[in-house]
């Protein structure tokens, strides 16, 4: 399970942008949770970290690996 630090959220509506941003990403089995609390999402899947951090920056939001 691949987890990133997403900043930057501060509502579900971000939530959901994040989770159908990362949803999209080649190689993404399932996105397990986007928390809005800690800021943390979990992904399962063999995605590319470069590319689900791409995703993310792409909707307006920083990501890092947790």
């Amino acid at each position: 399970m691949t987890k990133l630090k997403i900043e930057g959220m501060n509502c579900q509506h971000c939530v959901s942008a994040v989770n159908e941003a990362l949803a999209e990403v080649n190689g993404v089995e399932q996105v397990v949770n986007v928390d809005l609390d800690s800021g943390i999402a979990e992904i399962e899947g063999d995605a590319d970290t470069q590319a689900l951090v791409a995703a993310v920056r792409e909707e307006g939001y920083e990501a890092t690996m947790a």
